[in-house]
């Protein structure tokens, strides 16, 4: 008999303020680079693709490009499923299993973990299987190597009967220290992981027992969903009716059948940058360097450093984290507290809090160089097809030098190829389109120059991935086709970046 198939669904939900620098509201934590230039997500992805190469991801409909891109870098396939506003895990497991075939054996795995043991991984999974499909919701747990406060645990009781699975007697809230220890010492106790077996069926069962409310939004949302290539949206009114509640708490707690697999290897839900420092290896006096960081005279210190030299000098006890627009020092043991420091950059107003220099796009990325009074100068990287909307902007004019590949460019009526160290210039008010018909990737720097620099000075006449419609814009001078704003507010800083470039 052969094995049945697994059908992995990645839940790829969070803010992303516990990592800060490195991830922000805008680049939460699973789609930053962090292990080996990858970012959780793809590790992730491609320890999965062992079970199934064909994934289903839950995410924002602002992340919907990020978890493209990471699936393309993991050589998997599958859909996504968007959220029109987070609703937590409850909801985002609940339109899953609507929108799967009721006999569909579903593994759902939060996205910002890492386990770098995919063959155990694996081969624990499948331990869970026949529990699965006699009706329970089989969760996995971690066997602890120290008493945590930061985790939730699980205590196991008796077998179920089916494999290794055990039944689970009860959940335990995230305890204090002197709790944590009891359980340790106690025994029968592990990591809560937040990774569940279960088939579509069950799930659906169980919520409309325990959650009646939640499974009624959630069908409401996926019965009104709206297909776009392998975007699935869900409903937006329909699931904004919906309250925001974990499975924990919405089903697991309550519910009879729920079972429990037990998995030996090292796993880490990489929620604090204490913990992203316990990836990394540490040298004899305690430090631990990643990227081109150094050490001297210092002691248990962990520096970040993807971009630039960075060096810890007579430091000791320290967090260092750099990124190419803002710096993290912090006490090791403040680590859980740099939440504290995205509300009070929040309440400053300062971009950084939430937002990253590079930003994903369908096409490519594009990175913000430098700014000053009246200019702009951004490095953009557009993928072998990718082409860029056919556009226009009423206040800045634009430079586009290539620096790699071949660019197809549009100016007016004129369609025209520019090489390697060649150049193009776009005066303001002209329809343009910048493309890459080439097999590799294109590099051009672009250089904006005028009164007002903001990325909602845009017309789009046209655009390959469906944005037209979806951007909110002021009626300027009327184009067929086209839609159009008309000059920025005054309060408006000039050369202040948003989100909706190009």
């Amino acid at each position: 008999m052969n094995d049945p198939t697994i059908h992995p669904v990645l839940l790829c939900g969070g803010s992303g303020t516990r990592l800060w620098p490195l991830s922000r509201k805008a680049l939460p934590k699973q789609f930053a680079p962090l292990i080996g230039n990858k970012s959780l997500l793809q590790l992730t992805l491609e320890r999965l693709s062992g079970l199934n190469r064909t994934i289903t991801c839950v995410a924002s409909e602002d992340h919907r490009f990020l978890v493209r891109e990471a699936m393309e870098n993991a050589r998997t396939e599958g859909r996504q499923i968007l959220e029109p506003m987070p609703r937590n895990t409850a909801a985002a497991m609940a339109a899953a299993a609507l929108l799967a075939e009721p006999d569909d054996l579903l593994l759902f795995a939060p996205a910002d973990h890492h386990i770098p043991d995919a063959a155990l991984f694996a081969a624990t999974v499948r331990e869970g299987v026949d529990a699965a499909l006699a009706g329970r919701i089989v969760t996995f747990g971690v066997a602890p190597s120290f008493p945590s406060t930061a985790y939730g645990y699980i205590e196991a009781a008796g077998p179920t009967g089916h494999g290794e699975s055990r039944v689970v007697a009860r959940f335990v809230e995230k305890p204090t220290a002197s709790v944590a220890e009891s359980l340790i010492l106690h025994g029968g106790y592990c990591w809560n992981a937040g990774i569940f077996l279960v088939q579509a069926r069950t799930l659906v069962a169980a919520l409309r027992t325990h959650a009646p409310d939640i499974l009624a939004a959630c069908e409401r949302a996926a019965a009104a969903v709206s297909v776009d290539g392998s975007f699935l949206r869900l409903d937006r009114e329909a699931f904004e009716g919906c309250r925001g509640e974990s499975i924990d708490y919405a089903v697991l707690e309550k519910h009879a059948g729920v079972a429990v697999v037990r998995f030996e290897g090292t796993w880490s839900d990489v929620g604090s940058w204490n913990a992203v420092a316990l990836l990394h290896p540490a040298d004899d006096a305690g430090n631990r360097l990643s990227g081109m960081a150094s050490a001297l005279r210092s002691r248990n210190t962990f520096v970040h450093a993807p971009h630039r030299p960075v060096v810890a000098l007579g430091t000791e006890d320290l967090i260092i984290v750099d990124t190419p627009d803002a710096v993290l020092v912090a006490g090791a043991g403040c680590a859980e507290q740099v939440a504290d420091v995205v509300r009070m950059l929040s309440l400053e107003g300062k971009a950084v809090a939430t937002e990253h220099r590079r930003v994903v796009r369908p096409w490519g990325a594009y990175d913000s160089v430098d700014m000053g009074e009246r200019f702009q100068v951004k490095r953009l990287t557009v993928k072998p097809g990718g082409k860029l909307s056919l556009q226009m902007h009423h206040h800045r004019a634009e430079h586009w030098i290539v620096v790699k590949g071949t660019a197809r460019a549009t100016r007016g009526g004129e369609v025209q190829l520019v090489r390697e160290n060649e150049s193009i210039y776009l005066p303001s008010g002209t329809t343009h389109r910048l493309e890459n018909p080439g097999k590799t990737m294109l590099e051009v720097i672009e250089v904006q120059t005028g009164g007002y620099l903001g990325e909602d000075d845009i017309v789009r006449f046209d655009d390959t991935y469906g944005r037209c419609a979806a951007i909110e814009v002021r009626t300027g001078a009327e184009r067929p086709a086209a839609q159009s704003m008309v000059s920025p507010p005054p309060a408006v800083e000039a050369g202040v970046a948003a989100t909706a470039s190009a």
